[in-house]
């Protein structure tokens, strides 16, 4: 693949806790414009990951490379900056605001302006245009004026989708969006996560086989922390160091 399709790039990645190695030389690269999942059983280091890639945490080894520049010492603030948005970052936060005021707030936070809560709320209404934009791309126009904390959780998990939409990310990570939902809501917000991935680049934590099966361009298979495998879901789903990682796990149950 052509370097310059290659928006996220890890080499010889390593975060090491008082001597235990959460995760240890992984290389990862993320192609432009895709979905892609980084998988593996609890405890194989795919937080850790998440949280080296945002600077939440400070790498032991190795570098991280956003769009071909070495991002390695930067801030999270910095991070962001660029476009690498994680989506609990600017999440809804306000759950006795409205839908549409926490898109608008996280709006604000894109423009670089000061939150001026001793002003009247009317003169955020500029931003309510492209707040509503967002919110139809979420599916959530309908229930813009509903506060959020009515909200049930799939939604709330809509609306924090939204409020990354808002920062105009050019690689979204998603930590674990389905978590905790039933159904329902995790055949919605799948569907939703595939549509606002058009023309945007994703990169997802998800423990979720059938969420991954359904929308993952690629899946990186993580075990104690290293890289176990690559591919489509095709290949590692049957490629037996895979299957032997996951025997006993709670894979088996959402095979």
């Amino acid at each position: 693949m052509d370097q310059s399709d290659i928006i996220l790039k890890t080499v010889n990645l390593g975060k090491t806790f008082k001597g235990f190695a959460a995760v240890t030389e992984v290389n990862l690269e993320v192609a432009r414009g895709g979905i892609h999942a980084l998988i593996g059983p609890n405890g194989a280091g795919k937080t850790t990951c998440f949280n080296l890639l945002t600077k939440f945490l400070e790498p032991s080894s190795g570098h991280i490379y956003f769009n071909g520049i070495d991002i390695t010492k930067e801030r999270p603030a910095q991070i962001a900056r660029r476009g690498i948005i994680r989506s609990f970052q600017i999440s809804a936060v306000f759950p006795h605001l409205s839908v549409l005021e926490n898109v608008r707030i996280a709006l604000q936070r894109k423009l670089g302006t000061e939150f001026h809560f001793w002003k009247s709320p009317s003169s955020l209404n500029v931003l309510n245009n492209r707040a509503m934009e967002l919110l139809r791309e979420v599916g959530l126009a309908e229930i813009a004026e509903e506060q959020t904390v009515n909200l049930p959780y799939g939604r709330k998990r809509a609306l924090e989708i939204a409020t990354t939409l808002a920062m105009e990310p050019e690689l979204m990570l998603l930590d674990e969006p389905t978590q905790g939902m039933g159904h329902e809501d995790v055949a919605r917000v799948t569907e939703l996560i595939k549509r606002v991935a058009e023309g945007r680049t994703v990169l997802m934590v998800e423990h979720n086989m059938k969420v991954v099966s359904a929308i993952a361009d690629k899946i990186t298979v993580l075990q104690r922390g290293s890289v176990l495998a690559e591919g489509s879901y095709s290949e590692v789903s049957k490629n037996p160091l895979v299957i032997e990682a996951y025997t006993g796990s709670d894979a088996e149950a959402q095979a």
